[in-house]
């Protein structure tokens, strides 16, 4: 009998909320696009880019993919047109940076920031700036201005401020 050789990885600063807000935008939104052309789908699908030379692969926590068929197992190997990341204390500096310029350079439409302790939405939307794509900071969405919150390039898909943080209690008071 073989030695197996498992590798466990500490998810350290994984909160069930940030769950909770992924699958509260899965449900909703994956309930109005049922039969639509796209599909919303969840952080167990990756996207395998190659740029300059290397393979990239990332791990949105939701997507919307309108070519979904384009595929190898559980990787897509064409663009998403929105991708959600709901911030994390370990994730958020990634999340702002690297990751975003990375959706951007792929020309991803929408590109979500759901900051959960503080019942915070950033929506960027993708623009070109002389030929090169940029996003753009469209809105940003709190409990004050609630009624904002759309998806761009969705506009027949409906969520609500109050859909998307369901049994969400904590919050954290603004640092500023």
């Amino acid at each position: 009998m073989g030695v197996l050789d498992i590798q466990i990885t500490d998810m350290a600063g994984a909160y069930i909320e940030h769950s909770m807000v992924i699958s509260n935008f899965l449900i909703k939104v994956g309930n109005q696009m049922q039969d639509h052309l796209c599909r919303v789908f969840g952080d167990n699908v990756q996207y395998k880019w190659e740029i300059n030379g290397e393979e990239i692969t990332v791990v949105p926590d939701v997507s919307i993919n309108c070519r979904f068929r384009n595929r190898r197992g559980n990787s897509f190997l064409n663009n998403p047109r929105f991708v959600m990341e709901v911030l994390s204390p370990s994730t958020e500096k990634y999340d702002r940076g690297k990751k975003m310029e990375l959706y951007c350079g792929q020309e991803i439409d929408e590109y979500w920031l759901v900051d959960w302790r503080r019942k915070r939405i950033e929506i960027n939307v993708l623009d070109y700036e002389q030929g090169k794509p940029r996003y753009y900071l469209f809105c940003t969405v709190t409990e004050s201005n609630k009624e904002d919150l759309r998806i761009v390039h969705f506009p027949n898909v409906l969520l609500t401020f109050d859909e998307l943080f369901n049994g969400i209690d904590y919050e954290l008071e603004d640092e500023g």
